[in-house]
C-alpha cells in the first residue's frame, strides 16, 4: 500500500474491502484500527510507541508481525485464518488469541522464553482447535487458558510463576507435564483420557484428579500438598500412590474412592503421611486394612462405603485393639459388615462422633448399650498376650460415648432399634432410619436427641420415645403406625416443634388440638389430611 508520513500517530483503515496487506514502519504510530477487511491477509507493523491495535472481522488474515516497545495488550480474537504470528514486544503482558482455530503448535515458540514476549503474564488460547501439542517454557506467565482446545493431546508447561490454568473442554488430553509451575491448586478431573501425569509444584496445596479413569502413571512432587482427590482413577497404581506419599508428606485429605488398582502395597506407603486426617477408600476391592490401622494414627475420618470384600475381621483392630484412636467419623454404608461387628463398633469405639451404616444388608437389629468389649466374649487368640485386652479396657473406661449422628438410611433388613438410657449416648442428636422398610420397633431413650427421621418405614408399629429435647420428628409414609401409639410416644417429647405424618393413613391430624394437648410445644404438623 502507499506511503504514510513518518509523523502519523493514529491510523484507521476500517472497511477498506480491497486491502490485502499492510506493512508499516512508523516511529510515531500509537494506534491502528483494522476492522472488516475481507481480503486482508498480511499485517506487518513496526513502531516503538505502538500501544493499541484493533483487529476485527478480518477473516482472511493469515500472518501478523508486530514490533513494539509500548504494546502491553494484544487481542486477535476470532481470526480463524491466522496461522503465523511473530512478536517482538518486550512489554507485552496480555495476549488473547481466542477462537484462532488455524493457529499451529509453532505459536508456542513465539510465546515461550526467547520468542519476543519476555514480560507475558496472561495468555488466552481458548478454542484454538488446531493445537495438538502445547509446550510452553515461560518464566513470566501467570495466567493461561486453553479452554476448548479439543485437539490437544499433549501439554507441557514449564512456567514457574503460573498461578492459574484453565483446561475446560480439553477432553482429549492424554499426557500432561507441569514442571515446574507455581500453581496452588489444579483440577484435571475434566480430562478423562489423561493417562500420564507429571507435576512439580512447590506451592500446590489442592490437586483434583477426580474422573481421570485411565490415569495409570503419575509423578506428583508437591511438598505442600494438603488434599488429593483421585476418585474414580481406576488405574491409579500402587507405585503412583507410593511415590506421591513420599513426595507429598503433608497430605491431610486423601480420596481414593473407586481406585480399583490400589492394594495393600500402596496403602503401606501411608506411613509417610503423618498428618493424614481423612482417608476415603470407598468402592474399592480392599480386604486388608492393616496398613491403615498401623500407620494412620492421626486419622479422623475413614470412609469405606461399598467395600464389599471387607469382612468383620477386617475391622477388628478398631474395636478390639483400639486402632485409630483419633477417629471420629466412620462410613460403612453399603458394605458387607455383619451384625456383631456393627454392635461391637458402636459399643467399643466411644470416640466416634458420626457413623454411617446406610444400606447395610446384614444389619438386622440395633440394640445399643450391651458390653461387647468384654474380653471373655472374644477368642482366646484374638489379642497378643498381655496387651490388647488391657488396651481395649482402657478405651472403654476412658470416656463416655461421643456419638452424635447415626445414619442407617435404607437398611432393608433392620427390624428393631433400641437405645436405652443405660447406653450413655449423651451426645446423640440425630438418627436417620429413613427408607428402612422392614423396621417394626423403635425404642429410644436419648436425652439430647434433636432430630429423628423414620420416614418411609412403612412397617413401623411400635414407637417408644423418651427424648425430652426432640424437636423434629419425621414419620412420612409410616403407614402402619397407629395414632394412639404416636400420642403415647409424644407424651415424653416435651420440646417437639415439627411433626411430619404425611401419608400416614392411621393418624388423623384434622384435630390439631388433640396432638397439641399431648405435646404443647408442637408448632407445625405436615399431613396430607390437613385442609
Amino acid at each position: 500500500m502507499g506511503f504514510f508520513p513518518q509523523s502519523f500517530q493514529a491510523l484507521q483503515l476500517d472497511n477498506c474491502s480491497l486491502l490485502t496487506s499492510v506493512s508499516l514502519d512508523l516511529p510515531h504510530l500509537k494506534n491502528i484500527s483494522l476492522v472488516h477487511l475481507r481480503k486482508f491477509a498480511d499485517l506487518n507493523l513496526r513502531s516503538p510507541v505502538l500501544s493499541y491495535i484493533k483487529v476485527s472481522r478480518c477473516s482472511a488474515l493469515r500472518c501478523v508481525t508486530i514490533t513494539s516497545n509500548a504494546l502491553k495488550k494484544l487481542v486477535l480474537q476470532k481470526q480463524e485464518s491466522l496461522c503465523n504470528l511473530s512478536l517482538q514486544c518486550h512489554n507485552l503482558i496480555d495476549v488473547d488469541l481466542s477462537d484462532c482455530e488455524s493457529l499451529t503448535n509453532e505459536i508456542c515458540k513465539v510465546l515461550s522464553d526467547g520468542g519476543g514476549c519476555p514480560m507475558l503474564r496472561s495468555l488466552i488460547l481458548d478454542n484454538c482447535e488446531s493445537l495438538s501439542v502445547v509446550e510452553l517454557n515461560n518464566s513470566s506467565l501467570v495466567n493461561l487458558s486453553l479452554a476448548g482446545c479439543r485437539s490437544m493431546t499433549f501439554l507441557k508447561l514449564a512456567c514457574p510463576k503460573l498461578q492459574v490454568v484453565i483446561l475446560d473442554g480439553c477432553d482429549h488430553l492424554e499426557r500432561a507435564s507441569f514442571c515446574p509451575v507455581g500453581l496452588e491448586s489444579l483440577n484435571l478431573g475434566i480430562c478423562p483420557k489423561l493417562s500420564v501425569l507429571r507435576i512439580e509444584a512447590p506451592n500446590m496445596s489442592i490437586l483434583e484428579l477426580k474422573g481421570c479413569g485411565v490415569l495409570s502413571e503419575a509423578s506428583i512432587n508437591c511438598p505442600c500438598l494438603i488434599s488429593l482427590d483421585a476418585s474414580f482413577c481406576r488405574q491409579f497404581m500402587d507405585d503412583s500412590l507410593s511415590q506421591t506419599a513420599e513426595a507429598c508428606p503433608l497430605i491431610e485429605h486423601l480420596i481414593l474412592s473407586s481406585c480399583l488398582s490400589i492394594d495393600v502395597r500402596g496403602l503401606s506407603s501411608l506411613h509417610c503421611l503423618q498428618k493424614l486426617a481423612l482417608l476415603d477408600l470407598s468402592y474399592t476391592f480392599l480386604m486388608n486394612l492393616k496398613p491403615v490401622f498401623d500407620s494412620c494414627l492421626q486419622l479422623k475420618v475413614l470412609k469405606l462405603s461399598a467395600c464389599k470384600y471387607l469382612s468383620d475381621s477386617s475391622l477388628e483392630p478398631l474395636y478390639r485393639e483400639g486402632a485409630l484412636p483419633m477417629l471420629v467419623e466412620l462410613d460403612l454404608s453399603y458394605s458387607s459388615i455383619g451384625q456383631t461387628a456393627i454392635e461391637e463398633l458402636l459399643a467399643c469405639c466411644t470416640n466416634l462422633v458420626n457413623v454411617n451404616l446406610n444400606g447395610c444388608t446384614n444389619l438386622h437389629e440395633l440394640v445399643c448399650g450391651s458390653d461387647y468389649c468384654r474380653s471373655g466374649d472374644m477368642p482366646i487368640d484374638a489379642f497378643p498376650p498381655d496387651s490388647a485386652p488391657d488396651k481395649t479396657k482402657e478405651i472403654r473406661e476412658s470416656s463416655d460415648c461421643q456419638l452424635e449422628v447415626l445414619n442407617c438410611t435404607g437398611c432393608p433388613n433392620i427390624k428393631k432399634v433400641v437405645i436405652p438410657s443405660t447406653a450413655n449416648y449423651l451426645n446423640l442428636s440425630k438418627i436417620n432410619l429413613n427408607l428402612s422398610a422392614n423396621l417394626k420397633e423403635v425404642d429410644l431413650k436419648c436425652s439430647n436427641l434433636y432430630n429423628l427421621n423414620l420416614s418411609n418405614c412403612n412397617s413401623l408399629e411400635i414407637l417408644k420415645l423418651d427424648c425430652p429435647r426432640l424437636a423434629n420428628l419425621q414419620l412420612l409414609a409410616c403407614t402402619m403406625l397407629q395414632e394412639d401409639e404416636l400420642k403415647s410416644a409424644l407424651s415424653f417429647c416435651g420440646a417437639l416443634e415439627i411433626l411430619n405424618v404425611h401419608s400416614c393413613p392411621q393418624i388423623n391430624t384434622l384435630d390439631f388440638g388433640r396432638l397439641q394437648a399431648v405435646c404443647p410445644t408442637l408448632k407445625r404438623i405436615q399431613s396430607s389430611l390437613i385442609a
